[in-house]
């Protein structure tokens, strides 16, 4: 008994250290810096909407803004993560972003908050597709996803925890208090990350590769239908999944009659969900296939958003907040494993810059729109809408990826 309880304790030890090597550790605590400020919009929302004297589509407005500049930046900057330092890029995103966020929280008037927020969004573009292939670079490509999964962890803990401080902060500080607090450690985080980096050589210009290593899988047959029809399927998620739980806080405020607090509560249930679905969705998609992960979660996560609608109990919405969180955040490492594992090394931050364009930016679309139908309808039908969709979008893909494990 005692050699079983010594072999597991060395198993598990022996996985830390290895996924734990290298950059993941200083990239989870700068994946969380990188989160904090985008994570007090939602959960603030209610206290915004008062202040200012919003209604939905406006609301919908301000999430629209951050979400889609952010998404757009990423375009630009994918491009540029493969011919430039990436240290620059992801110092943009971390202490770039802090420096609006702080301005957020000293915006007079709604037009000056969407005007930061659009920025905020650009300077926070930079980030993940210079982030997950430096990681990357420094992993055996068989435990590519578990250190990203496990990069995940760093951005899932900055979206529970963060929505629990604002709650907190804006019965003293409001919600100004909130972006300014909040934003000033990760400035200081993102001054460090830079000298950090710099000082040991990490981010440098990328060298080009002249290997040939990726040559027969981007050439195989199907290549780009599958790599079209997967980042389609994992973005589809995150899009439709992020959008709904954009307006939870005010579900919980305007059909469930809860607090603002409560409001926040909620919507940090959804992201508490991610603490063990990223790592764990990784690691499944290194022993059974990225594919496979990726369906599954697609194909739970609409009908998940569609039961929303269908909900009057806090139980049973408390029970949708954690599924529907697993599935996004399921989602997140194994897109960026299959990308980063199927594309050459000048390719693939291209290619993850329109990945996350498409994932971060298309909240911002979906948002207002979502906002109008609850506006002239109801909760219920906005999340219906979006659930058949992301259900309809995966059953394409899924056709497209028949046949196929990673």
């Amino acid at each position: 008994m005692a050699n079983v309880v010594g072999t597991t304790a060395g198993r598990v030890k022996s996985y830390f250290s290895e996924v734990f090597s290298g950059l993941v550790p200083l990239f989870v605590v700068a994946h969380f810096m990188h989160h904090v400020p985008g994570f007090i919009l939602q959960p603030a929302t209610p206290s915004i909407r008062d202040t200012l004297g919003l209604d939905y589509v406006q609301v919908g407005g301000l999430t629209s803004a951050y979400n889609f500049a952010y998404g757009v930046a990423n375009l630009p900057a994918g491009w540029l993560g493969g011919r430039m330092a990436p240290r620059l890029l992801i110092t943009a995103g971390v202490l770039g972003l802090a420096v609006f966020g702080i301005l957020a929280g000293l915006a007079p008037n709604y037009v000056l908050l969407v005007l930061v927020l659009l920025l905020m969004g650009v300077m926070g573009g930079g980030y993940h597709p210079s982030a997950a292939p430096l990681i990357a670079d420094t992993t055996a490509p068989e435990k590519r996803g578990r250190a990203l999964g496990l990069h995940q962890v760093g951005g899932t803990l900055a979206s529970f925890v963060t929505p629990l401080i604002v709650g907190g902060l804006m019965a003293a500080l409001t919600w100004r208090g909130a972006f300014v607090v909040l934003s000033i450690p990760v400035a200081l985080y993102g001054i460090y990350l830079y000298i950090l980096l710099r000082r040991r050589h990490l981010g440098d210009k990328p060298v080009p590769d002249t290997s040939g290593s990726f040559v027969i899988r981007v050439k195989s047959k199907g290549y780009v239908r599958r790599m079209i029809a997967f980042v389609a399927m994992g973005t589809a998620v995150q899009v439709f999944v992020y959008s709904t739980l954009s307006f939870i806080p005010l579900l919980v405020t305007d059909q469930y009659h809860g607090s603002a607090e409560a409001g926040a509560a909620f919507f940090a249930l959804a992201q508490f969900a991610g603490l063990l679905a990223g790592p764990i969705g990784g690691h499944m998609s290194d022993r059974i296939g990225k594919v496979p992960v990726m369906l599954t979660v697609g194909l739970l996560a609409g009908p998940l958003i569609y039961l929303l609608s269908l909900g009057t109990h806090w139980w049973l919405l408390a029970i949708l907040m954690l599924a529907v969180g697993t599935c996004m955040y399921v989602a997140m490492p194994v897109s960026e494993a299959y990308v980063i594992s199927n594309s050459s090394q000048r390719n693939r931050s291209t290619i993850l810059g329109i990945y996350y364009f498409a994932s971060r930016g298309g909240p911002g679309l979906l948002s207002p729109f979502m906002g109008g139908l609850i506006q002239t309808y109801s909760f219920g039908h906005a999340f219906a809408a979006a659930g058949a969709g992301l259900f309809l979008v995966t059953l394409v893909c899924s056709l497209l990826l028949f046949g196929t494990r990673d």
